[in-house]
């Protein structure tokens, strides 16, 4: 289990901005030669650029340059040649322990020249991480808008023991953050009021094109996403609380926004953080000792967790009622059954499968 600790410092741009452009250009050079040479071995590429490089930008140290050269082709190796990742000049700059130490609350960073000491200010909140976890790495990134070094130290863990409970679906949406199989509805109206005023504005700040209507534009941005960021972190921190639950199953939305739903609906897809929610629970949960896992979200709006009957017509906008059983509800509470339901039968399934497949020639007189 792993922690960031994000701290932010005083750093001397004279020499770190000069860095991060150097060491941003050093990882472009890794991606197009693994993208020319179709490889992200490591090794090979070592023996093709480290000399060139080093010629090249002999103000980067040597370990740091190595780092930027393991981080590209690990990007490459992510995405299997998929997409381009490229690095912009101010972009983070990724530390390992060849590159920085931590003493207490002492911190060394190679840099162009001297190596830079730090004396960290640890909030509060991250004592406990930063004085009993183990420390195993670092990013230094900058932010543009308020020209502000951060620090984000990576701390792990061995990861807690899963407790046992009870299996709860959560069926998400647009017009619901998130509906449990148990009854718990969390509503999106507050979220949708503000991006409505925040589209409005915006489009608003554009037509009318002034320079105080771009500073506007410019201050502006980022609240929307902040303001989305804590409602997230808010409903998962309940959701990850709740006592005698071990097991949070979502529907798998991995493709949520590669099917055409209209611009409208793609547009509105495109702005839900679908994912960022996803990512606050399953730390919560693991923290806790809980699993997230995913299920197929295939048929669970027009099947009837009743009779199991499915039927397109089963759904109206926020209502189900089934045409096989005449069973009505809240077509979000119907779906985040079904989401339960259909993870607690594939996992029954696999297992029979499993003792099948191990103990394949069982009759009954063996068992006798």
């Amino acid at each position: 289990m792993k922690r960031t600790v994000s701290i932010p410092v005083d750093l001397p741009r004279e020499r770190f901005l000069p860095l991060m452009n150097q060491c941003a250009e050093i990882f472009n050079a890794h991606v197009n030669w693994a993208i020319a040479s179709s490889t992200y071995n490591k090794n090979k590429a070592h023996k093709e650029l480290y000399h060139l490089l080093r010629v090249q930008f002999p103000s980067v140290p040597s370990a740091l340059l190595q780092t930027v050269r393991d981080n590209a082709l690990e990007a490459i190796k992510a995405t299997k040649f998929k997409s381009i990742p490229k690095k912009k000049p101010t972009s983070g700059l990724r530390y390992d322990k060849r590159t920085m130490t931590l003493r207490g609350k002492q911190l060394t960073l190679s840099c162009i020249g001297k190596r830079v000491t730090l004396i960290l200010d640890i909030p509060e909140y991250f004592q406990k991480v930063f004085e009993t976890w183990d420390f195993c790495g670092a990013t230094v990134t900058y932010t543009k808008n308020t020209k502000q070094f951060w620090v984000r130290l990576v701390f792990e863990t061995e990861d807690p023991q899963h407790i046992e409970g009870q299996i709860q679906g959560i069926d998400r949406g647009l017009y619901h953050q998130a509906v449990t199989s148990n009854g718990q509805f969390f509503s999106s109206s507050k979220i949708r009021k503000v991006q409505r005023r925040y589209l409005y504005n915006r489009r608003k700040l554009q037509q009318k094109g002034t320079r105080s209507a771009k500073r506007r534009l410019k201050a502006m941005s980022g609240r929307e996403k902040r303001f989305m960021k804590d409602t997230n972190h808010c409903v998962s921190k309940k959701l990850a609380n709740q006592p005698g639950i071990a097991v949070f199953v979502l529907e798998d939305l991995s493709s949520i926004r590669t099917q055409r739903r209209g611009k409208k609906m793609n547009k509105w897809l495109g702005g839900w953080a679908f994912y960022q929610q996803e990512q606050f629970l399953a730390y919560k949960a693991e923290a806790l000792g809980k699993r997230v896992v995913h299920q197929d979200p295939r048929y669970t709006s027009q099947k009837c967790n009743i009779c199991k009957h499915i039927r397109r017509t089963n759904r109206h906008k926020s209502r189900f009622h089934c045409k096989n059983c005449g069973h009505r509800t809240h077509a979000d509470l119907n779906a985040a059954k079904n989401v339960r339901d259909d993870y607690i039968l594939s996992s029954t399934q696999g297992t029979e499968e499993q003792a099948s497949v191990n103990m394949p020639y069982v009759s009954a007189d063996s068992l006798g």
